[in-house]
């Protein structure tokens, strides 16, 4: 039996995983799918102080107070990010990453720049402001995902679309903009990544190619996951079988 630890994206929850638990646990396998701080139904916890540590905490955390062993990681989207912390933790425990059309950054890099979306000098004024006790505490990153899938629909029926529309919130911008401390070139672990054709992502499977993963592709969006669980189960057990 597996443990596989499902993490979600920016503006998601462990919500997000609803369509693809049942399926791994049919095959016999233990799975969590926790929500960081600050998102979903911890979206109270929200603070301009939650920092990318607070959420690779999170799962550290989890993975100590369940004694979990022979673990398989994986990482959705903002995720992968957090996955290199919590082995650097948990050595012993984790035995394989899987990144699902995820973010792949480096150490002292930060999720914003790596994705492109403001220069390094505006990224790290903006991390010291928040820092101060000033400035927004949420990223608007769910009215931006709304926005976006007015134009570009997700590749799913409506009434599941409408489902993960609804269930999106808010996510501290400060774990956007802090550095993230232990990057994705310090795995040694076994690590594949599942890339999305229809994402934004695709400088990610790049990076994930330099850095010689294994790479899996996927027909679908970036919101595969809730998409086509039926083939990201599979995928999930092929590769941690």
């Amino acid at each position: 039996m597996t443990t596989f630890l499902l993490m979600h994206g920016g503006g998601m929850g462990g919500w997000t995983w609803k369509y693809v638990r049942p399926l791994l646990r049919a095959a016999g396998h233990e799975v969590f799918s926790p929500s960081f701080t600050g998102f979903a139904e911890h979206a109270h916890l929200m603070r301009r102080d939650t920092t990318h540590g607070v959420h690779v905490q999170d799962i550290s955390s989890l993975i100590a107070c369940e004694d979990m062993q022979d673990v398989v990681l994986v990482g959705h989207s903002y995720s992968g990010t957090v996955i290199p912390g919590v082995v650097k933790a948990h050595p012993n425990a984790v035995r394989r990453a899987i990144f699902l059309d995820a973010i792949v950054a480096r150490s002292g890099e930060r999720v914003a720049t790596a994705m492109g979306m403001v220069p390094e000098e505006q990224a790290a004024g903006l991390d010291a402001m928040l820092a101060a006790g000033d400035g927004p505490i949420g990223s608007g990153v769910d009215e931006q995902q709304r926005a976006m899938a007015k134009d570009n629909p997700h590749m799913m029926d409506s009434e599941r679309e409408a489902w993960l529309l609804r269930h999106l919130s808010d996510m501290p911008l400060r774990c956007t903009i802090s550095p993230i401390e232990t990057g994705a070139e310090t795995l040694t672990i076994p690590v594949d990544y599942i890339a999305a054709q229809h994402t934004i992502m695709t400088i990610m499977h790049d990076r994930a190619r330099e850095l010689g993963w294994t790479m899996h592709q996927h027909p679908g969006d970036h919101a595969l996951l809730v998409g086509d669980p039926e083939g990201v189960a599979r995928l999930l057990l092929d590769i941690s079988a």
